[in-house]
């Protein structure tokens, strides 16, 4: 189960797992819960169990069949370092991800103690992009384990950014990714958090990347931060920013920015 997405800073899914459970804040409104259940009631033969966590054998060596290069999320609709994942079913992924190497693979886990606890068993290519979600202030220590997995690429997903994030350990983070919560009983996300994130990722020199403001209707809502897009992603050698599916259509290096967020648009 593959398929094109909306998402701003990939350009496909990959799903050799679906389902989940919530453990934190950030999964209060899960937008793959929905997604699943939905699908479900459509009769969809891969989500006959909703949002029961299932694995999908036969999509392990899926990216196999993608000959152009792509930026890839690995399971949006779970988490590849749930509880009930075995290793060995983690490591037949890692395997086709390294023998991928023309694919960036973007992991992003909330079970950031997991994933670091049997990195040592898994190879860690170039190509594999590590990501944890960091919601609210509550949840940082993920950010510490995140540090101690030895990805070229290590990243941070703060959406739904729920509450302020002012101390962010950002050594050794490489992107932060910034998004309002949405859809039905989306929780606000304030200016002044997303100011934070932005002006601590230009002191450590980290790409900023803002998705999206959220709400209910996140279309109306739109992107734009203090009157411009921020669409800053590392490149394979984690320098250099690349452009990322259709909707970004302004990419910024980190040596164009200034060193702190403008109060005001402009």
């Amino acid at each position: 189960m593959a398929s094109k997405t909306n998402i701003e800073w990939t350009q496909m899914t990959w799903n050799p797992i679906t389902g989940c459970t919530k453990v934190s804040q950030g999964c209060k409104h899960c937008y793959a819960e929905r997604m699943a259940k939905r699908l479900q009631a459509m009769g969809v033969k891969r989500y006959r169990n909703g949002f029961k966590l299932t694995l999908h054998e036969d999509l392990i060596e899926l990216p196999f069949r993608w000959r152009e290069p792509r930026l890839i999320f690995v399971n949006s609709m779970s988490d590849l370092f749930h509880e009930e994942v075995p290793l060995e079913f983690i490591q037949r992924v890692f395997k086709t991800m390294v023998k991928c190497p023309h694919h960036i693979f973007q992991i992003l886990t909330k079970r950031s103690k997991r994933a670091k606890e049997i990195s040592p068993a898994l190879p860690w290519p170039a190509n594999v992009w590590m990501g944890t979600s960091v919601e609210d202030s509550r949840v940082t220590s993920r950010i510490k384990d995140l540090q101690k997995i030895p990805a070229k690429i290590r990243f941070l997903s703060c959406e739904p950014l729920i509450g302020p994030l002012d101390n962010l350990p950002l050594d050794g983070i490489h992107w932060v990714i910034v998004g309002g919560e949405s859809g039905p009983g989306a929780r606000p996300m304030r200016i002044e958090w997303v100011d934070s994130i932005l002006t601590q990722c230009r002191k450590k020199r980290v790409h900023f990347f803002f998705k999206q403001w959220g709400g209910v209707r996140k279309d109306l809502t739109g992107r734009i931060l203090h009157g411009r897009t921020y669409n800053e992603m590392p490149s394979r050698n984690g320098n250099a920013a690349l452009p990322v599916g259709k909707k970004s259509k302004k990419i910024i290096r980190l040596d164009q920015q200034a060193a702190a967020p403008s109060s005001r648009a402009s």
